[in-house]
């Protein structure tokens, strides 16, 4: 894998670690603004719902831009953001600063998507993908659980000024190591937008945010689920986050390995598996251990669908990737904010703090639902194809899926 890879990686550890973190410190920030634990998970759907507005505004207000140039101005709009969420002073300001530095969140993931697969073989794409995406997962294990460390024993502001520093460390890494790369000739926003009336691209993107949505319905209030269920210390939350991150760790490197091998089967098996656990982690939640493991699970299974689902995403809209990649990259977040929103509902009727488990295993059983059906759809494609004459047309749109380099 190319070192520039590197590069976006760090940026990656960066974002992943201020998406992350305030979900450790919730309790704290709550308790500091002098608000309930709900109202306090709307930084988290601020930010969610941040993403679903910046990545294709930003993408498209960016597309006379070279990758790398706009790639190093969403860092700098995503230290901004985190800059004003470490001084806000009132927990409105605190929203904004998440929803600031939440607008660079899709573009950079959507356009470093792209300029990740660009960099290497056909074959080697989803693994691409998912070496960069290794920086996010890698933030859960290291970045997350130290902020959230840090932010409990001294203070969640501290927490956002160092996020900010890693910012600027991912900008400087950019500027450094990832080769310039023009803005491919031919590549304009109409011709992006015709990606979206293929009708796999859009299933693809609603299995995002559905897939998605499954996992940040249990993990956006794990900090009261743990201490007030299952009976943890609040410092313990550190390693419970620690392993959420390792699962996603090695739930993204098995979804970058057997994307290009076996995409459909993989998301079949993460899928299913994922209903199961958000099932079981109902009814384990009291007890340490198992809601230990459970939660190890949840990171493993959703981030096994990271890569499968965002290289469907670029092989569907072929020709036309980078405002597809972006917004589904948005498509994860707004799952990320529906199920925030879902979740602090439950929550808030009084039905305890184990509920957004069931709302998340409703999810994701729409997600596989979403998947078996687009599956079908792709098989008979052909067929119907050949019973109405069209059989010109199939062959041009398997021609037009072979994946080009720029």
């Amino acid at each position: 894998m190319p070192l520039a890879l590197l590069a976006l990686a760090v940026g990656a550890f960066g974002i992943g670690t201020t998406e992350f973190v305030v979900m450790g410190l919730l309790p704290e920030i709550a308790g500091d603004y002098g608000v309930s634990i709900p109202t306090a998970g709307l930084l988290v759907t601020g930010y969610a719902l941040g993403v679903v507005v910046g990545a294709p505004l930003l993408t498209v207000l960016g597309n006379k831009v070279s990758r790398k140039r706009m790639l190093m101005l969403l860092m700098g709009l995503f230290v901004a953001g985190n800059i004003l969420s470490a001084i806000a002073p009132s927990f409105g300001l605190m929203v904004t600063g998440r929803v600031i530095a939440s607008l660079a969140h899709g573009s950079f993931f959507g356009i470093g998507s792209v300029v990740a697969a660009d960099l290497v073989a056909p074959d080697k794409k989803a693994g691409a993908i998912a070496t960069m995406f290794t920086g996010l997962t890698v933030a859960n294990i290291v970045g997350v659980p130290l902020g959230t460390f840090i932010g409990q024993a001294v203070g969640w502001r501290i927490t956002f000024a160092i996020v900010a520093a890693l910012g600027v460390i991912g900008l400087l890494g950019i500027a450094r190591l990832v080769p310039a790369m023009p803005r491919p000739e031919g590549t304009h926003l109409r011709r992006e937008l015709k990606a979206f009336r293929n009708p796999q691209v859009l299933l693809a993107m609603a299995m995002t945010v559905l897939g998605f949505g499954g996992v940040f319905a249990a993990i956006t209030y794990i900090a009261p689920m743990m201490t007030e269920v299952a009976g943890y210390s609040d410092g313990a939350v550190t390693w419970l986050l620690v392993l959420f991150g390792t699962g996603m760790f090695l739930g993204n490197l098995l979804g970058g390995r057997y994307a290009d091998r076996a995409l459909m089967p993989l998301l079949y098996a993460a899928l299913g598996g994922l209903v199961i656990v958000l099932g079981l982690f109902t009814v384990v939640a009291d007890h340490k251990v198992l809601a230990a493991i459970a939660i190890f699970l949840v990171g493993a299974l959703g981030f096994a669908t990271v890569p499968p689902l965002q290289k469907r995403v670029l092989d569907q809209a072929h020709g036309a990737p980078t405002l597809a990649s972006a917004v589904n990259i948005g498509a994860f977040n707004l799952g990320n904010a529906l199920a925030a929103w879902l979740g602090g509902l439950v929550i808030a009727a009084g039905l305890g703090y184990t509920a957004p488990n069931w709302v998340g295993a409703v999810l994701a059983a729409a997600a596989l639902g979403l998947a078996l059906w687009s599956a079908a759809l792709e098989r008979r494609a052909p067929a119907t194809a050949d019973a109405t004459g069209q059989d010109k047309d199939a062959g041009s749109e398997a021609a037009a899926r072979i994946p080009v380099h720029h």
